[in-house]
């Protein structure tokens, strides 16, 4: 795989407070602001980058006046990407990032064909004025905390219809109990939703890495979603088996 522009957790001190520029196939990259200081969600991470190109790729669907929600949106990069391509985006995220996420907003509006909006929305809470349910809900890196695990799990099964499709990229980390959490939340997730590995060669060829997978999620017996994004998932030995566990 080519090497993905740094922007891993080692690089995040020298990055923050930098604006980051994200290429386009077509018109200008955008412009990704990031701050110094306000925890994980400030960065942009590789795993927002490698969705994003992924859904400006030929794999990606035709998101032209779909509805997209993305959650822990952090910069907005991933939601930003997906309003570009004329999809109608809310950016969700903790109150304390939402001036990040206005910015940002504000900084690429003129490369906005759909719309895009930030609201803030705290996993494990109330989501009616998210309802009805989106097309699509797009995580990059959510997966890090496991008190952070039942809320997100609670928040994507009162979010999901039976024709929403959630992509949900993330880095495979090996350190401390990132394994742990990461198996906790797929075998918890496959109570309710089924789940397919995107290859990694419908990634982007730039923006790909061998250790961050993009999963296709949608709930148990769906039916009606793009072809692509059909299960084909799967069965949970097989899973566990390919995540190493």
């Amino acid at each position: 795989a080519v090497p993905l522009p740094a922007s891993s957790a080692e690089d995040c001190a020298a990055m923050a407070g930098f604006v980051r520029q994200l290429e386009r196939r077509r018109g200008p990259a955008l412009r990704l602001e990031q701050r110094a200081a306000g925890g994980v969600g400030c960065v942009v991470w590789d795993a927002a980058l490698v969705l994003a190109k992924f859904l400006e790729g030929g794999a990606a669907p035709r998101l032209a006046r779909r509805a997209v929600l993305e959650l822990g949106a952090g910069t907005g990069a991933v939601g930003i990407m997906a309003a570009t391509l004329g999809a109608n985006v809310t950016v969700t995220d903790l109150e304390e990032l939402q001036e990040l996420l206005e910015v940002n907003i504000e900084n690429n509006k003129h490369l906005v064909t759909g719309s895009v909006r930030a609201k803030v929305l705290k996993w494990g809470e109330d989501v009616t004025e998210f309802q009805p349910p989106p097309d699509y809900i797009l995580m990059a890196d959510c997966i890090y905390y496991e008190e952070s695990l039942e809320p997100l799990l609670k928040t994507l099964k009162d979010l999901t219809g039976p024709d929403t499709c959630v992509l949900c990229c993330y880095e495979q980390r090996t350190m401390g109990k990132n394994p742990e959490i990461e198996r906790k939340y797929f075998e918890l997730l496959q109570r309710d939703f089924e789940l397919e590995k995107i290859p990694l060669d419908k990634h982007d060829e730039e923006y790909r890495s061998e250790d961050i997978h993009i999963m296709n999620i949608h709930r148990k017996q769906t039916v009606g979603c793009f072809s692509w994004c059909k299960s084909t998932a799967r069965n949970s030995e097989l899973l566990l088996i390919w995540l190493k566990l």
